[in-house]
């Protein structure tokens, strides 16, 4: 992608109003612009994620939490799904893992919550539904809580296209939805616990499917598969889109392969003028409290992910 190496990231947008603008913000984002963007030393930016637990979006999450383990009630949603879409924010504010705080709401979580109809398994064991899954597993592993039986399950349910679907059986096919969720769920558990040859294995036939795709098109008739892949949207909860499919590759380590150029071309794509993105469309996941503008207006979250996937593409 040679119009993106031609681009002096360092110079035009990783200094002045964008990083300014990014980091007179919530100590998640903050945090995180100064490791991912700045490479600043790890003593200063553990000095501001550990503010994430004490204030901020972090603090509004953890104070929301019942005593008996569960976050905020939403008749419309799953018994434990907003407990689960908690802890999953949690984890991408950049909770640490092994503090007080983090400590405190995984033990009631552990100690209280079971999936009541999927054999009473406990809350870390899972259910049935690979998307779900795949975020069980993703925050079971950052916190400490993972679980060798849905790690198997999980590998178990893998499609022979290379993904996964929420619906199989009887869907033979799968779905980027449960393929994205599964796949950084996989990824956590092998940071957390080393390389494992199955689940790697497993990983880089899901890659492939998404791969084989260009990250949002059909494989049979090369159209887009679903318009709102094309968009960005955060807090991305269940839901695929084309910047969270180049994220999960950035954090992988991968090397930007020439099949994610379309979608990475359509992220740079969405930039204004300014060098903010868009919050294209809030998804529907109930969060009690705003962080960004519901309506659509410019996204620090986005902006973040934005420029960090930008600047993987262009350095590797």
């Amino acid at each position: 992608m040679s119009d993106f190496k031609k681009r002096d990231w360092k110079q035009n947008l990783l200094t002045g109003p964008v990083i300014e603008w990014l980091l007179d913000s919530d100590p998640a984002v903050r945090w995180q612009v100064m490791r991912d963007l700045l490479h600043e030393p790890e003593d200063k930016v553990a000095a501001v994620r550990s503010q994430v637990a004490v204030e901020g979006w972090g603090q509004q999450v953890l104070l929301r939490q019942s005593g008996e383990g569960h976050w905020w009630a939403d008749e419309d949603a799953w018994p434990l799904q907003n407990t689960l879409f908690a802890l999953v924010l949690l984890k991408d504010m950049g909770l640490e893992p092994k503090s007080a705080e983090a400590g405190r709401a995984i033990a009631l979580v552990r100690d209280h919550l079971i999936w009541e109809y999927h054999e009473n398994r406990a809350f870390f064991e899972g259910e049935v539904e690979a998307c779900i899954n795949g975020r069980i597993l993703a925050a079971g592993a950052y916190y400490g809580e993972t679980s060798e039986r849905l790690v198997q399950y999980l590998l178990d349910g893998q499609l022979p296209d290379g993904g996964w679907n929420c619906e199989a059986p009887p869907s033979t096919r799968s779905s980027f939805h449960s393929t994205i969720c599964v796949l950084e769920g996989l990824l956590e558990y092998e940071k957390a616990a080393g390389a494992d040859p199955a689940v790697t294995a497993a990983r880089k036939l899901g890659e492939e499917y998404l791969l084989e795709r260009g990250l949002f098109r059909s494989l049979s008739s090369a159209g887009v598969i679903n318009p709102r892949f094309t968009c960005m949207f955060y807090p991305p909860s269940y839901h695929y889109d084309i910047l969270r499919g180049l994220e999960y590759f950035r954090v992988a380590g991968a090397q930007p392969d020439e099949r994610m150029s379309e979608a990475a071309k359509l992220i740079l794509a969405k930039q204004a003028a300014n060098g903010r993105w868009p919050l294209d469309s809030p998804r529907p996941d109930d969060i009690p409290f705003y962080m960004e503008d519901p309506s659509g207006g410019e996204s620090r979250w986005n902006t973040l992910r934005a420029l960090r996937v930008l600047e993987w593409w262009t350095e590797n």
